[in-house]
């Protein structure tokens, strides 16, 4: 779901600074989770998705998030976004970034135009650490993003007794950061269908040559990156989850749109396939682990400079099973 604009809290400590040399994220953690009396273990189960994220992401670039405790939902993020010119982005995807092999196939399906191939209109949406990695921007007002928590249905350590019917933190923080990093829910402008569209529906099809952008139940929606020729993973349709985190299929994934419970889940290689493809760059450890999912590129022809502007924020959320 989407609010115009997201009430920052308070905040009364920071987090540790990462201490990776590539991507730095630093979290801030608002009051509500420094004053819980298991502050300690959230915290550090909140830093070691991190120290992953940074682990695998090569890009020299800080990314500020905050982090606080929400007694309703499972989780959700909300994220400042910049909507560039497609022709913008375009030309950043090719020129701003380590060109991967998923780089190539994904860059060679998209067209070299003004207006954005999926509904036509001039510009793409995304959030402000992805812009800043692109060089498209270097917003320093705020953080760029706030992650909230339902801690009181969540394993809160991957150690020690378990509850069955809780979720993992982990998971549920690492889903929400890859959020603010611009793909999940922020990658997919729907159920909006008209003005600026997110990065993933870039890759969004139904079939091969043919691209999925619609929020209806009944539609066929996945992600690839060579035309639609191969399947990454179902899109989720349903109007109660993100229409750009994963469908629900046998095997869960940590940007599955419905938490599971029980679930110890890990960043995989899709969702490192789709932070690439969107303007990351990958380390060498990321790009191992991508390894056998990039698919070669398609065999379709696929049909062959805007002002950034700071629009509002955008909130996401992750749905409990």
């Amino acid at each position: 779901m989407k609010s115009p604009l997201l009430k920052i809290c308070t905040v009364v400590a920071a987090g540790c600074v990462s201490a990776q040399a590539n991507l730095n994220i630093i979290p801030t953690f608002a009051s509500n989770i420094t004053s819980d009396p298991n502050a300690a273990t959230i915290e550090a189960s909140i830093l070691a998705d991190i120290s992953t994220m940074d682990s695998y992401i090569a890009n020299n670039t800080t990314v500020n998030i905050t982090f606080q405790e929400t007694s309703s939902g499972l989780g959700s993020s909300s994220t400042l976004h910049y909507s560039p010119g497609y022709s913008t982005y375009y030309s950043q995807l090719q020129n701003n970034q380590t060109l991967s092999a998923a780089d190539v196939t994904a860059i060679a399906s998209l067209p070299n135009q003004a207006n954005n191939p999926v509904n036509g209109t001039a510009n793409v949406s995304e959030q402000t650490a992805l812009a800043r990695a692109l060089g498209l921007a270097n917003y320093t007002g705020g953080p760029d993003g706030t992650i909230s928590l339902n801690t009181s249905i969540m394993n809160l350590s991957r150690t020690g007794g378990q509850n069955g019917s809780f979720y993992d933190l982990q998971a549920v923080a690492m889903h929400e950061i890859d959020e603010v990093l611009g793909i999940g829910g922020p990658g997919s402008s729907l159920p909006t269908t008209t003005g600026a569209v997110g990065p993933l529906d870039l890759f969004r099809y139904s079939a091969p040559g043919v691209r999925s952008f619609t929020s209806s139940s009944s539609a066929t929606a996945y992600f690839s990156i060579n035309g639609g020729v191969t399947d990454l993973s179902g899109f989720n349709q349903s109007s109660s989850g993100d229409y750009s985190d994963w469908a629900t299929g046998a095997t869960n994934h940590v940007q599955d749109a419905f938490g599971t419970p029980g679930a110890q889940l890990n960043l995989g290689p899709i969702e490192l396939t789709a932070l690439d493809v969107i303007g990351w760059n990958l380390t060498a450890s990321g790009l191992a682990l991508e390894t056998g999912v990039v698919p070669e590129p398609g065999s379709l022809a696929l049909l062959g400079f805007g002002l950034i502007a700071v629009a509002g924020y955008r909130k996401r959320s992750q749905k409990a099973e």
